[in-house]
C-alpha cells in the first residue's frame, strides 16, 4: 500500500474527490481528510488519531531499540561470571521486556506527537486548505491521481510514501 498526499483548496472539492474516490471502489477507511482544528468537515472521512500523531511509527522504533538493547543486555549477562547459570532463556526473557517496554514508552511519547508527514503541511492547513490522504495498492497511485486532478487540476500529489496499517 501507498499513501498519496493532496492538499485541495475547499470543501466542495474535497466532497467531489471523495465522492469519486469512493465511486472507483476506494474504501472510506482508506481516506482521511485532515483541516484545521475546529472547521467542521460535513460528513468527510475524518482524520484519526492513527494519522494524526507518530504513534505507529514511533512503537515500531521502540519495538526494534528496546528488543536489541534487551538482548544485548541479556547476552552480557549471559557472558558476565556471576555464578549464576543463565542460558538461552535469559536472553529472550530480556529481550521480550525491552522490546515491550521500548514498544511502550516510545508509542506513549508518539502520541503525543504530531505526525512528521502531516509537519510539512501544517502551513497550508492553518491557510484553510484540506490534506487528503488516500491509501492505495502501489499499482492504483497513478489511476487516484488522475482522478483528484480532474476535480482540482491544480492539485499536486504531495509525496506517497509506503504505508503499513497497523493492524489488519
Amino acid at each position: 500500500m501507498k499513501r498519496i498526499y493532496f492538499l485541495v483548496p475547499d470543501i466542495e472539492t474535497t466532497r467531489r474527490i471523495v465522492d469519486d474516490l469512493l465511486l472507483a471502489r476506494v474504501e472510506e477507511r482508506h481516506i482521511h481528510v485532515l483541516a484545521k482544528r475546529n472547521r467542521p468537515l460535513e460528513h468527510l472521512p475524518e482524520a484519526t488519531f492513527m494519522q494524526k500523531t507518530d504513534f505507529v511509527p514511533a512503537l515500531e522504533q521502540g519495538l526494534a531499540l528496546g528488543g536489541a538493547t534487551g538482548m544485548l543486555a541479556g547476552l552480557v549477562a549471559v557472558a558476565l561470571p556471576t555464578g549464576l547459570v543463565l542460558g538461552g532463556g535469559a536472553v529472550l526473557a530480556l529481550t521480550l521486556a525491552g522490546a515491550g517496554l521500548g514498544a511502550w514508552f516510545s508509542s506513549m511519547i508518539g502520541a503525543s506527537v504530531g505526525n512528521r508527514r502531516v509537519k510539512a503541511f501544517e502551513d497550508a492547513i492553518e491557510r484553510g486548505e484540506l490534506l487528503v490522504m488516500v491509501d492505495v495498492p502501489k499499482e492504483r497511485v497513478e489511476e487516484i491521481e488522475a482522478l483528484v486532478k480532474k476535480h482540482h487540476p491544480n492539485a499536486q500529489c504531495e509525496g506517497t510514501e509506503p504505508f503499513m496499517p497497523p493492524f489488519p
